[in-house]
């Protein structure tokens, strides 16, 4: 069935290349979106101590170079485009040249393991406004399957938490709090999606692989009016509680919401919970995303492979099964309030 796909998209979020884009960014980013001002001000001094640049769109150049070779090594060979929500290459720009290269039919990666409407279903919404924009011979589009329980993703990220665990010393080890990040997202938005339940389930496979029992699921980055309930506990604010408490002495921390070390990682984790870390005394340290990992890498060409089989291997662990390929009418509705409470 190889022939019924003519190519790849990468479909990512977009971040600013220079200190002028950052506005222009911001602006894209929260067009419609009920965050204050000076939340959206405050992100833009994060972008200014980087030089105005976001490592993402970097990070996905590294990303579709390891999936090109693999390809190239292992079939099948499908061209790879790359289209952002938010910032250069725009989804309406690459579907354009995709149709002027005469592709047709393509199958869409999102760099998002999590099924939310910001990692699934606005995506889907980018994706149709920008078919429409280029017309009739605009490509299709089909999703990739949601990857959080795939092998080639938690295993990967078990290496990482091991290795974070052997900086602790060993008589530690075993006290030490393995926190998992995501980002936070809307109460209203969580309660019409899968995002917790998927991301427990990943973080529950990665301590279990690792043998650690002491973890929790954190959240970081929220963006929100103070008024509006977005998940928690926020991560720094999990580690003061814990501190006063006097039970955190050393922590790993992985961001398993996100898969490349962009800006939120850099400056959420690296930045401000290490700052605080040093504050209070807790060695803090911080297991890698999968980044363009050899396996990570290989799983995407296996979803693609996959998708491509009359009768395709599915591999998931734990309990919750692989994730769709076709998304129902109502997944990850987004409807900016929350459902009545049921007696």
């Amino acid at each position: 069935m190889s022939d019924t796909y003519d190519a790849v998209l990468l479909v990512s979020f977009g971040g600013p290349e220079g200190p002028d884009d950052v506005m222009p960014f911001l602006e894209n980013v929260l067009r419609g979106k009920n965050v204050p001002r000076e939340r959206m001000l405050e992100v833009a001094e994060h972008y200014k101590q980087f030089d105005g640049v976001s490592p993402i769109n970097d990070q996905n150049q590294q990303l579709i170079t390891a999936l090109e070779a693999e390809l190239a090594e292992h079939g099948p060979p499908l061209p790879i485009y790359w289209g952002n929500r938010n910032w250069h290459p725009l989804l309406p720009d690459t579907l354009q040249k995709m149709a002027d290269d005469g592709i047709r039919r393509a199958l869409g990666l999102f760099t998002s393991a999590f099924s939310s409407y910001s990692g699934c279903r606005q995506y889907r919404e980018d994706i149709a406004r920008a078919q429409a924009e280029v017309g009739a011979s605009a490509p299709e589009i089909d999703k990739l399957r949601m990857f959080f329980n795939h092998p080639g993703f938690i295993e990967p990220q078990i290496e990482a938490v091991a290795d974070s665990l052997t900086s602790v010393p060993q008589d530690r080890r075993q006290e030490t709090l393995l926190l998992f990040t995501a980002h936070s997202i809307p109460m209203s938005m969580a309660d019409n999606c899968r995002y917790v339940v998927q991301l427990q389930e990943a973080s529950r496979l990665v301590a279990e692989g690792v043998g650690h029992d002491r973890w929790e699921l954190v959240y970081q980055s929220r963006s929100g009016p103070p008024q509006q309930r977005w998940l928690e506990p926020d991560v720094c604010d999990r580690i003061e509680q814990l501190h006063v408490a006097g039970e955190l002495q050393d922590v790993v921390i992985l961001p398993i919401g996100f898969v490349s070390d962009h800006l939120e990682v850099l400056y959420d984790l690296d930045t401000e919970a290490k700052e605080l870390c040093e504050e209070l005394g807790i060695a803090m340290h911080r297991a890698a995303t999968v980044g363009t990992h050899p396996r990570y890498v290989r799983m995407l060409r296996e979803l693609i492979a996959e998708r491509l089989s009359d009768s395709p291997d599915k591999p998931a662990l734990g309990t919750l099964g692989p994730s769709h390929d076709v998304c129902p009418e109502d997944c990850c509705l987004y409807t900016h309030s929350r459902p009545p409470a049921t007696a």
